[in-house]
């Protein structure tokens, strides 16, 4: 069985807020803890109207203290956004008060336009120091925890597990040199999965967190009874994209009939090409397609990101596709 995992984003949908998403978000988390996921991450975006999960370890802490066994973790943290020290500290606190449940996946993108970065008080130039950044933070959490005669309290000691994680060369080339486990966002960015993995493995350099490769692959995924009800279903995640193009930020939309009538030729292109790595279908297509990418990547992990605007639709994809990988 290749393990399978989920990314949250704690989308907003119309006709719902905020809190209704947070609160969606560990009922997830419970969900996906019965059908034995191993993991569910929540990612840092910003000025995102249907997301609400900016302040990562917060709705880390969230999903945590409403569910007792899954790991729960950053998919990621922009670790160019924050100075190491405060990330140590938080995902420390976490690791204290959730022991042997925390992950901590770093990216080196800002989650967010160049207006709002400002707002952030970082400089673009902040990702060039991304790969000291990560030592300095694993230095933090380390046993002996202390840099320069600081320490992160807590945080020192903690060794939460660190991953890379990324959608170009850059990312494997730095979780091989380090000896980390390497996540690809291939969910909305696939072009340089098989590229980048086959980097990652043939130069990984052994560490004292990690002896051999281990490589988590993102991918999208809505099941359905019917190919026809998926593929229907998928139109929210559809119209999100369409809408990314137009400069348009809006809350998570409900399916519609004709997703042609929606988006433009060139719209469509652009999100077929970033939706490319996505698994969408009835019972047997969806098992058709995960068999098959697991066997084209040698994915070690599968991360699911199932992005439905009906949640009781979305439990269902979730506990189909764990019932079709068991």
């Amino acid at each position: 069985m290749t393990p399978l995992s989920i990314l949250e984003l704690g989308r907003v949908r119309q006709g719902s807020d905020r809190r209704a998403a947070l609160d969606e978000a560990r009922t997830v988390a419970q969900h996906a803890e019965r059908l034995g996921y191993r993991r569910i991450w929540v990612a840092e975006h910003h000025n995102m109207p249907a997301v609400t999960t900016a302040a990562t370890s917060l709705v880390i802490a969230h999903i945590a203290a409403g569910t007792s066994t899954i790991r729960v973790g950053a998919g990621g943290v922009m670790l160019p956004n924050h100075a190491p020290y405060l990330i140590a500290e938080q995902f420390g606190t976490l690791e204290t008060l959730f022991p042997g449940r925390i992950d901590l996946g770093l990216g080196r993108a800002p989650g967010t336009d160049q207006t709002t970065l400002r707002a952030l008080r970082r400089s673009p130039a902040s990702a060039e120091n991304f790969p000291q950044d990560v030592l300095e933070l694993q230095a933090f959490l380390a046993p002996d925890g202390e840099v320069g005669g600081i320490e992160a309290v807590p945080g020192s000691g903690t060794a939460v597990p660190l991953w890379i994680l990324g959608s170009s060369m850059f990312g494997a080339q730095l979780a091989a040199h380090l000896g980390l486990p390497y996540g690809f966002a291939s969910h909305f960015a696939p072009q340089m999965l098989h590229q980048a993995l086959e980097y990652y493995r043939s130069h990984f350099k052994p560490s004292a967190q990690l002896d051999k490769p281990y490589a988590l692959v993102g991918v999208n995924v809505i099941a359905a009874d019917t190919d026809e009800e998926a593929r229907y279903l998928a139109t929210s995640q559809q119209m999100a994209f369409a809408d990314l193009f137009r400069g348009v930020s809006g809350l998570m939309q409900p399916p519609v009939d004709d997703i042609e009538a929606y988006w433009t030729p060139a719209e469509k292109f652009q999100a077929g090409r970033m939706l490319g790595c996505s698994v969408i279908g009835s019972r047997d297509t969806v098992r058709a397609g995960l068999n098959k990418l697991v066997a084209e990547t040698g994915a070690d992990e599968l991360m699911i990101v199932c992005d439905v605007f009906d949640p009781a639709k979305r439990l269902k994809s979730l506990e189909i596709v764990a019932d079709l990988m068991a």
